[in-house]
């Protein structure tokens, strides 16, 4: 009867065993892929404060260009060299977001 009573509680034992090694494998991938959509999410949260300091930098860029009251009639092409530079100025960002 002792044999059978050490049997019945091995059986349980290993069941309960095999429950926890399941639960932690199902864990792992869970953490895994946690692990993979934190990265993703702050790449994005990366690329998107990126983009806000190149707006403002723009704005503020934006805000000089039209504060400028140039006596001459060369407003329009001083505004052009400034949007051209933004422009560039936003490539440069983009290629070095990549």
């Amino acid at each position: 009867m002792n044999q059978e009573l050490l049997k019945t509680n091995l059986s349980g034992l290993e069941r309960k065993i095999l429950v926890l090694v399941n639960e932690h494998k199902n864990l792992k991938e869970e953490l895994k892929s946690l692990k993979r959509e934190n990265q993703e999410l702050k790449t994005a949260v990366r690329a998107r404060d990126e983009q806000i300091a190149g707006f403002h930098n723009q704005l503020k860029i934006t805000k000089i260009v039209d504060s400028i009251n140039p006596e001459d009639g060369s407003v329009s092409e001083l505004k052009k060299k400034v949007d051209d530079y933004i422009r560039e100025i936003d490539k440069c960002i983009a290629h070095l977001s990549r």
